[in-house]
């Protein structure tokens, strides 16, 4: 992402802004469908908001781009588990998208515990002239019908429904982190710390366990899975992560039960660099297959890097995302910030990769020519059509104008969640209760 031309295009196209201040408000996932023509987000209070891009008009073609709100539904509600005493929250954890395959939508949401298939469809006729029901709805009594009415649809304003068609539940015992629609679009992933379980999109009352990493000890645990993924292409191929920052390539080919797997991608640790916080560190937070299949994008706490699947004993490319906070990490810990889970997204032709920092900052790498550029999203900059322009931290020494100092960041502004739209330049950043929409500058 060069810092002189490009990042000057990117501008802020719209911004949805409420003056929340609840908890439940705080955005928790962000996703675009296939065609990037919706964009979803969940939060933390089960909520589920789809924003649909506005359709070009003639007479005002720039507006082409801007979100508004499609549809809004409540996913998923508070729950208890008797059994356990334990409370079930109905923060959204993560949504993906189906493809579409007739007028309606289909999207899968989850929360720790429950995932659900939405339904979401315009309607904008209603039926008539019912034989055995009056206009308001009650039954007619069947002696006073004396003619047959043929029912006719009525044009009405147009109303967007979401229904749940179904209900993948009771399938993990520990809280689901991820979830992954199969390239098949018959079968999909959903992932706890333990384990990977295999659903089909029809079937809600029986899943197949395909990962079980849970020792016959719990004593022995030494790490858990943070993210698994399907292969965009190879629909018996995905792909795990680990607290260790290790990831696991697996083949449902092979067996049932996808212990063994068939590739597995971790960098050899630095004895000169052990520390405390090393372990912590390392824990890979997201995991993304590149769209054409070749590469895998992982996250972990200070670094975005990227693997050739050929390639198992080291990285291809590793990213500094914000390698000034290496010296801060004992009051990152002490302020639980370390164990914060940064989420990373490739654009659509896989040249460059974006993920959150704090201070409302994002970061953009250029695969192509090695540039990189912090951009943040903030009220300040968020007027319709302003211009992002790019900001630098300071680490010591003296401060120029335009810098911030590493003392002054705000951990409490942080983008864990981002998303790209699949074709454009066009990017969704969620900065806690604030959904922010940044495209490239339209000329």
């Amino acid at each position: 992402m060069e810092e002189e031309s490009d990042t000057r295009k990117i501008n802020n196209s719209f911004l949805r802004e409420h003056n929340y201040a609840t908890e439940a408000d705080i955005i928790s996932t962000v996703e675009f469908n296939s065609s990037g023509e919706l964009l979803a987000t969940g939060d933390k209070g089960g909520r589920v908001v789809v924003f649909q891009r506005e359709q070009e008009s003639k007479s005002q073609p720039q507006r082409r781009g801007e979100y508004n709100v499609y549809s809004t539904f409540q996913s998923h509600e508070p729950e208890f588990d008797y059994l356990k005493s334990l409370e079930i929250e109905e923060k959204i954890n993560k949504i993906k998208w189906l493809p579409q395959q007739n007028a309606a939508y289909f999207l899968l949401s989850t929360n720790d515990k429950t995932v659900k298939l939405w339904k979401i469809s315009e309607r904008d006729k209603r039926p008539e002239g019912y034989n055995l029901k009056d206009d308001d709805g009650r039954i007619r009594d069947p002696s006073t019908i004396t003619s047959l009415r043929v029912p006719v649809l009525q044009p009405m304003d147009l109303m967007v429904e979401a229904t749940a068609r179904r209900v993948f539940s009771n399938a993990h015992m520990y809280h689901i982190n991820s979830i992954s629609v199969n390239s098949d679009y018959q079968t999909y992933i959903s992932t706890d710390d333990l384990r990977v379980n295999l659903w089909n999109l029809e079937i809600t009352d029986r899943s197949f366990n395909i990962v079980d990493i849970k020792p016959a000890n719990m004593e022995e645990l030494t790490e858990v899975i943070t993210s698994a993924e399907f292969h965009p292409q190879q629909c018996h191929t995905f792909a795990y992560s680990s607290s260790k920052g290790s990831i696991r390539l697996c083949d449902m080919r092979e067996a049932a039960l996808c212990d063994k797997h068939c590739k597995y991608f971790e960098e050899p640790e630095d004895p000169s660099t052990r520390s405390f916080f090393s372990e912590i560190i390392s824990s890979i937070s997201d995991v993304k297959f590149s769209h054409n299949g070749r590469y895998l994008m992982t996250r972990d706490y200070l670094t975005v890097k990227v693997w050739d699947l050929q390639m198992e004993n080291k990285p291809l490319e590793t990213y500094q995302v914000h390698d000034y906070l290496r010296g801060k990490l004992c009051s990152l810990y002490e302020n639980d910030c370390i164990f914060d889970k940064f989420e990373c997204v490739w654009n659509g032709s896989d040249s460059v990769i974006m993920t959150g920092s704090y201070n409302n900052f994002f970061r953009m790498f250029d695969r192509n020519t090695k540039r990189d550029v912090t951009l943040e999203a903030s009220r300040e900059n968020s007027k319709p059509r302003a211009i992002l322009k790019p900001r630098k931290v300071c680490v010591s020494g003296k401060r120029r104008k335009d810098e911030i100092s590493v003392d002054s960041l705000d951990f409490s502004k942080k983008i864990l969640h981002t998303t790209w739209h699949p074709h454009e330049n066009i990017i969704a950043v969620a900065a806690t209760n604030n959904l922010y929409i940044f495209q490239d500058k339209v000329n």
